[in-house]
């Protein structure tokens, strides 16, 4: 059934319980690639607690788009086979614990119809708390409904993009996917199968299963904090971009990068296909 709008934004929930320790916080630095060398030691502090020197264990600033996975406002009827992730935006106000007990408030921002043929943008908004009710991240997302367009919403209004700069890049990097890379990362929550499956991705449109989103999202966190972080995760304030092509396991996404104050610009590409697939990103650090 079509969207029901405007009824959809009224969904919410508020203060849905959740937990994480220093598995998932290793488990989610294994989905995006890092330990890949086991010799560097910058990457081990995210995969390895077990140091033979005191060396605590860090959390990839983008764990927070997994550390309350399946937070959302309420249930809509889409058509699941055609559904992708859009955007993300977070910002963060404190670190991001090696384990924590926390709550989640979520709840629609905006509902967008592109037509019937072209489909819906579905915002949404996730804060997660601590034990003491203090913010610790605000997530931003948006999910690209390609087969639910149509329902009457409105098509004007969404947020403007960042623009990144038209020079050349200050820097670019290349980081290679892992062929089972999606199969690890799925681990930390999102069992879409259209990651996993090679069927069910034929179905949505796809030759073969492609890499989740939120990976995507998570490759181009490491590119920062390797080159501009120093692989401090508390130095970043916020972290967004859009995806505008799918990426598949085993390709190589090299992130250019412009740095203009505490502001990192970014996209990223696969030269192989010639397509981008990360566009208009950014990172603030503090």
């Amino acid at each position: 059934m079509p969207i029901d709008y405007p009824a959809v934004l009224n969904l919410k929930s508020e203060a849905a319980p959740y937990s994480w320790g220093d598995r998932e916080v290793m488990l989610y630095a294994l989905g995006i690639g890092m330990g890949s060398d086991p010799l560097n030691e910058k990457e081990l502090q995210f995969v390895n607690e077990a140091f033979a020197t005191s060396k605590p264990l860090k959390v990839v600033p983008t764990f927070a788009s997994i550390c309350v996975w399946g937070a959302r406002p309420g249930i809509i009827d889409l058509n699941r086979v055609m559904v992708v992730d859009g955007e993300r935006d977070i910002t963060f106000h404190k670190p991001i614990p090696v384990a924590a007990s926390v709550t989640a408030d979520a709840r629609i921002r905006g509902v967008y119809d592109k037509g019937k043929e072209k489909g819906a943008i579905i915002q949404n908004e996730v804060i997660v708390r601590d034990g003491e009710g203090d913010k610790i991240v605000t997530i931003a997302s948006s999910t690209f409904a390609r087969g639910d367009g149509g329902f009457g919403g409105p098509a004007e209004g969404m947020p403007q993009p960042h623009q990144v700069p038209r020079r050349a890049p200050d820097r670019s990097i290349d980081i290679p996917i892992r062929p089972d890379q999606a199969l690890i990362y799925r681990l930390s929550g999102d069992r879409n199968p259209l990651h996993s499956d090679p069927e069910f991705a034929r179905q949505a449109g796809f030759p073969k299963p492609i890499l989740h989103g939120m990976c995507t999202y998570g490759l181009t966190c490491r590119a920062v904090l390797q080159t501009y972080a120093d692989y401090d995760p508390s130095a970043f304030q916020r972290h967004r971009v859009r995806f505008s092509a799918p990426v598949f396991p085993g390709e190589i996404i090299s992130i250019n990068l412009w740095k203009d104050g505490n502001s990192i610009s970014f996209e990223g590409h696969v030269r192989e296909r010639q397509v981008t697939v990360a566009k208009n990103g950014q990172t603030v650090l503090r």
